[in-house]
């Protein structure tokens, strides 16, 4: 039976002497594993997709500068966000239809995620309603929000997080209109239904539809969207906003004064707007403009534990990865899911005693060779 309708246990997840060992070992595994519009709708950006490959590059070109002789037997990676204490810096970023990767879904990534104390964010196109997932959850969840063009329908959605006992939102501000993702529509990748958009025509409770019809989102993305927006949602919901596709240092500066509790330094994975700089360049302006008046997160790009610890050196509160999770997802499921997010918690582990950082809070851009 395929993995895609079966469960399976670390234990068997993988064939002798197979087993991954780092991040980049599951694209393959889950390229066997997934139908072939899954992956390429996972794996797919906007254009020609310059801004996927950027993010992954740019980490390559920083370089690290360690200290010797540091006691590290004792590396402390607990970080606090939003009043809640995490033991590493790694989150989950929201994806949607994770039923397309494996039939477990957002069931899994939440089990997965609970197992290693993982904060997940779950998306508003879920393939799974955001009460299930609730359901199964151990760790903190937060929830992906857009503002629907039925203002009504959001203030609901938003009260069902609240209810559901979700900690934070985070509301995607980088998506009017979904980009131009040519390897989608040439794939002919096509979404599972939508149960958190149930009862919005045409999306929630449809499906097989086409990723690459303009008339898809039509009821979700709302192009007129602006800070009244934000403002807005302030005065109603009652868990911390952080808003997730922030690259401008000006947009940040409005964020902070805006008085929302955090910023995601996104380019949407390089599946929106194309040829947008790598997330990781961006960060340090991003992070200089706010100077410490809200948090400040960035995704994209983050395969290594190296990684984790350069992202926070530029100023990141902590990293949300994606891809990286969703590849585990299609190639085993849950078990694969928890093995991505241990290899990238141990890779962190080992860059801060590498570099002689004892905790999150001593990483700072003295660990980046200039």
């Amino acid at each position: 039976m395929s993995l895609l309708n079966k469960e399976v246990s670390p234990a068997n997840a993988w064939a002798p002497g197979a087993e991954p060992i780092c991040v980049a070992d599951f694209e393959a595994l889950a390229k066997a594993k997934m139908p072939a519009t899954s992956w390429e709708y996972v794996t797919a950006g906007a254009g020609d997709e310059l801004t996927v490959r950027w993010n992954a590059e740019a980490y390559q070109r920083i370089r690290l500068k360690p200290r010797v002789l540091v006691d590290v037997s004792n590396v402390d990676t607990r970080v606090r966000l939003l009043g809640q204490e995490h033991a590493f810096p790694i989150l989950l970023a929201p994806a949607s239809s994770q039923k397309l990767m494996h039939a477990q879904g957002e069931l899994a990534t939440a089990r997965a995620a609970g197992a290693s104390g993982t904060a997940m964010v779950l998306s508003s196109f879920s393939s799974t309603s955001l009460e299930d997932v609730a359901a199964v959850a151990k760790s903190p969840l937060w929830f992906q929000l857009y503002v629907q063009t039925d203002r009504g329908f959001t203030g609901e959605l938003v009260r069902r997080a609240e209810a559901g006992g979700y900690r934070a939102l985070c509301l995607t501000v980088d998506t009017p209109i979904a980009g131009a993702r040519n390897r989608e529509s040439r794939a002919d990748v096509k979404l599972s239904p939508m149960p958190n958009l149930k009862g919005i025509a045409g999306v929630g409770s449809v499906s097989g539809i086409p990723t690459g019809s303009p008339d898809i989102f039509k009821n979700v993305f709302d192009a007129a969207m602006s800070w009244k927006d934000v403002e807005w949602l302030r005065s109603f919901a009652k868990i911390p906003l952080i808003l997730k596709g922030v690259l401008n240092p000006d947009d940040a500066d409005h964020a902070a004064k805006s008085g929302v509790d955090g910023i995601i330094v996104s380019n949407h994975g390089g599946r929106n707007l194309d040829t947008l700089p790598a997330t990781i360049d961006a960060l340090p302006q991003v992070a200089d403009k706010v100077a410490g008046r809200l948090l400040v997160f960035v995704d994209g790009g983050i395969r290594r534990g190296t990684d984790v610890l350069k992202a926070l050196a530029l100023g990141a509160n902590a990293v949300f990865i994606g891809r990286p999770y969703l590849y585990g997802l299609g190639a085993a499921g849950e078990a694969g899911v928890s093995k991505v997010i241990s290899i990238l918690q141990r890779e962190f582990q080992m860059a801060m005693m590498l570099t002689g950082r004892t905790n999150v809070g001593s990483i700072d851009r003295s660990v980046i060779w200039t």
